[in-house]
């Protein structure tokens, strides 16, 4: 909920520089995930990573997070104040919990930043549902996202493999009702994963991912105790050069240490956070 400015007079509606301009004159934009702002009190600037109605959590160019409160005129946008509102597309799941019977939605938030629901079962599955390449995207996805995921009754299925989709998009047969959405790694230009996307266009099938070339590298590298992810040489396994460089012998053991390094969407990386939140609302969209 929007407080009431108190600076004499209300004025929280333009530029710092500008005090003429009164709350009423804000332009409202969207608090999408990415979108860059500066917090003009503290002068704060980063991208905002979620938007509510009472919040907004934010993040530097350090990788620095902090929550402000979502006052009418806090932040700026190209140098000038704003009112942010929550994002059509990325507030689905909140916005989508209101009508739940006998649920109620809670300041508490889950791993995914979105609000818990107490009392709500599970949703009987969706014919709709995501697909991620293998079990450790789906894992995290689950772990993250899982109590969405239950609540909206999507189910996540792995591919096994990017190569797999074609296939796995045939024996769905998506349609109204039935979308599809799809997560791959190293979705950028020229890949074979890009290929891939553009070989599935269909209009109940979204396709996103991330730039990393294994979902291990959507995941903080200072979470995990290390400056950075290891440069693996080309040709080599990227998984089996990560744990040579980071002395674990088991690969296994190395993903066990890196999910339960995880607590919440915080510690992932934004192009993760933002392909997998297009995904739900995406096939949570038919409502049905």
């Amino acid at each position: 909920m929007t407080s009431t400015p108190s600076r004499s007079g209300g004025i929280l509606g333009g530029p710092i520089d500008d005090p003429g301009a009164t709350a009423h004159t804000l332009r409202t934009v969207p608090g999408s995930p990415g979108l860059a702002v500066l917090h003009r009190k503290t002068r704060f600037a980063g991208v905002v990573l979620a938007c509510a109605h009472d919040e907004v959590i934010v993040r530097d160019a350090r990788g620095e997070t902090r929550r402000f409160r979502n006052d009418a005129g806090a932040f700026a946008v190209d140098g000038m104040a704003v009112r942010l509102a929550p994002a059509t597309a990325g507030s689905g799941v909140d916005a989508n919990r209101a009508h739940l019977v006998g649920a109620r939605v809670t300041d508490r938030r889950t791993a995914s930043g979105s609000r818990a629901v107490v009392g709500a079962k599970a949703r009987v599955a969706r014919a709709g549902r995501i697909l991620v390449e293998g079990a450790h995207d789906a894992e995290l996805v689950e772990h993250v996202w899982g109590d969405d995921l239950r609540i909206e009754g999507v189910v996540v299925e792995r591919l096994d493999g990017a190569d797999h989709l074609a296939d796995a998009l045939r024996e769905i047969a998506p349609a109204p009702g039935r979308r599809v959405g799809v997560l791959l790694d190293h979705l950028v230009a020229g890949s074979k994963e890009a290929r891939i996307a553009q070989s599935v266009a269909h209009p109940c099938v979204l396709v996103t991912g991330t730039p990393y070339v294994d979902v291990w590298a959507a995941v903080r590298p200072e979470v995990v105790g290390i400056a950075a992810w290891p440069d693996v040489p080309r040709g080599t396994d990227w998984k089996t050069g990560v744990c040579d460089a980071l002395g674990f012998a088991d690969r296994r053991a190395l993903w066990r240490h890196i999910r339960a390094s995880v607590r919440d969407w915080t510690d992932l990386e934004q192009p993760l956070v933002r392909a997998v939140e297009e995904l739900i609302d995406f096939v949570t969209a038919d409502g049905d």
